[in-house]
């Protein structure tokens, strides 16, 4: 009997190992730069797609930041600079960016700021990829997939070089989930790691308010999944710290145990958009905010905040302060009582816009063109103006010279060409939620598996707006890296998303092989000779198979 002679072996030689493997400092041979090189040569033979991939995104930001020098405005970005120079707390919004924008404001230049943005963006696409691979055993091209919103997204990088509070929430949020899910091999994060959670969802919530009704989803989630109570105890604790502490601040500042003095404001301007105080009881007091004009003819949500037109105009300035406030919020609560349907009707009818194919000018013009790599600078508004000494506005204060964004060719014209083409359709965010949605159904028996947490957060960062304002372009943007995130987890080998992806790409591949064509078998004398154990994706797989 002849006897094939057997294969060499795949594996790599002993110098080959040697180069792709890191030495150890202290060891015969390391040096700095010899250790580097074996680590970049490990980390491109195990990532190459998601390297390939990312490198385009960070000279795509590189170039926002060369034709934009060095930041673009928002409307709000004003405030957040005017309370970091006056280090004071806004009524209206939670300012935990402003802290932020204060510890760099000894640089004096918004350089910095967005450059940080623009990293943390980039991070938040590694630990999206991270995580998929190392908790999940994803695929390289299904990990690497799941980054390419974030990274790529024109409106994103966009939204990364404003002066916005957005992407910090982002990357705080994420690594959050990250720490959290990252364990494989404990049944359950240590309690330090819990801690570190907590702490996270507080800085979170002091940079957005958004991110409170979120430590609600993470405990839940942490119960589903039988995580000690103690441990849930810790993150709910821990995050509540920054929480109350920032509260406490601004009582000693406005008098009121609060985050800020405009929850009733904003839930106000939700409601008047449907409100008939006729359906209602409304006292005395409150009902010099009724309208009389039909609901079909009310402007937007957003113009009974910060219109002239708005009944809240009529108390004394701020509208921001104790009394109106107070009394927005009983309205609101009794529009909403007494008009359930309608408030529901409102609340789905600006979630849907998050899926429309095309962008849309919303809500205004204005508006929407800050969202924008436009041919200028925003002017700096007159209310941001004010004498301070050499500046003539809180802008110029904070960087100690020009506040205006300089617009430099052709690296400008590059990355507004870029935006103009390159963004994710709301159309495609709502599929990816619907695909989360149906591998976690194929997981019902675990509750929808791990992908419930980052599907639940992302569901929840365009409803919670939507139910208390109003929508949002820029919100949508927070929201997509966390779909994409469940996508990967939903559909990973093992899981029954996974299973059945890979069963149905079985079946295709079947449907078009030739006709008379042999298909692929694997000799029993070679199945012998593999491995025993084998990686613990296959053995997952196999017994998903039942082989």
């Amino acid at each position: 009997m002849r006897v094939m002679p057997a294969a060499p072996s795949r594996e790599p030689t002993a110098r080959r190992a040697w180069s792709i493997r890191s030495i150890k400092p202290g060891r015969p041979g390391w040096t700095t730069r010899s250790g580097a090189r074996a680590l970049a040569a490990r980390a491109w033979a195990r990532h190459r797609l998601f390297l390939i991939v990312l490198t385009p995104a960070v000279l795509l930001r590189i170039d926002a930041e060369l034709g934009y020098r060095w930041h673009a405005w928002f409307n709000d970005s004003f405030q957040y600079v005017q309370n970091t120079v006056h280090f004071q707390l806004d009524p209206a919004r939670v300012s935990g960016y402003s802290i932020w924008l204060k510890i760099l404001q000894l640089l004096h230049t918004y350089a910095v700021v967005t450059i940080l943005q623009h990293l943390m963006a980039v991070a938040v696409a590694v630990m999206i990829y991270a995580l998929a691979r190392h908790r999940f055993r994803s695929p390289a091209w299904l990990a690497t997939l799941a980054t390419v919103p974030v990274l790529y997204d024109g409106f994103e990088i966009q939204l990364e070089h404003l002066i916005m509070a957005d992407v910090p929430f982002l990357f705080l949020l994420t690594l959050a989930v990250t720490l959290l899910l990252w364990d494989t091999e404990a049944p359950a994060p240590s309690l330090g790691r819990c801690v570190i959670v907590g702490a996270l969802l507080g800085l979170a919530e002091v940079m957005r308010s958004v991110g409170l009704p979120l430590l609600a989803v993470f405990a839940v989630y942490m119960i589903i999944k039988r995580i000690s109570w103690r441990k849930v105890a810790a993150t709910i604790v821990v995050c509540l710290i920054p929480v109350f502490g920032y509260a406490g601040l601004f009582y000693a500042e406005h008098g009121q145990f609060a985050m800020t003095e405009s929850t009733g404001v904003f839930l106000y301007s939700r409601v008047m958009t449907f409100a008939d105080c006729t359906k209602m009881k409304v006292p005395a007091n409150e009902l010099s905010l009724c309208t009389t004009v039909p609901p079909d003819k009310r402007p937007i949500a957003q113009a009974y905040i910060w219109t002239s037109q708005s009944p809240l105009s009529r108390f004394p300035p701020s509208k921001f302060s104790p009394v109106p406030n107070q009394l927005a919020e009983n309205f609101a609560i009794r529009a909403i009582k007494a008009q359930p349907l309608d408030y529901a009707t409102a609340v789905a009818k600006d979630t849907l816009r998050v899926f429309a194919w095309k962008r849309v000018i919303f809500p205004n013009a204005p508006t929407y063109d800050e969202y924008i790599f436009g041919y200028r600078s925003l002017p700096i508004p007159k209310w941001d103006q004010a004498d301070l000494g050499p500046y003539d506005s809180y802008a110029a204060a904070y960087v100690h010279g020009d506040p205006l964004t300089q617009v430099v060719a052709p690296f400008a014209n590059v990355i507004r060409g870029y935006q103009r083409y390159v963004w994710l359709p709301g159309s495609v965010y709502g599929l990816i939620l619907l695909a989360d949605l149906g591998g976690m159904v194929l997981a019902w028996r675990r509750f929808g598996g791990e992908a419930l947490l980052p599907w639940t957060i992302s569901l929840a960062l365009i409803v919670i707006p939507a139910a208390t304002a109003e929508f949002d372009y820029r919100y949508v943007l927070v929201a997509v890296p966390f779909a994409c995130l469940a996508a990967a987890m939903a559909f990973s080998p093992g899981t029954a998303g996974g299973n059945l992806a890979r069963r149905l790409g079985a079946r295709l591949g079947k449907r078009r092989q030739r006709p008379g064509e042999a298909a692929d078998v694997i000799p029993a004398r070679d199945k012998a000779s593999a491995p025993a154990g084998g990686s613990g994706d296959d053995q997952r797989d196999l017994a998903a198979d039942g082989t």
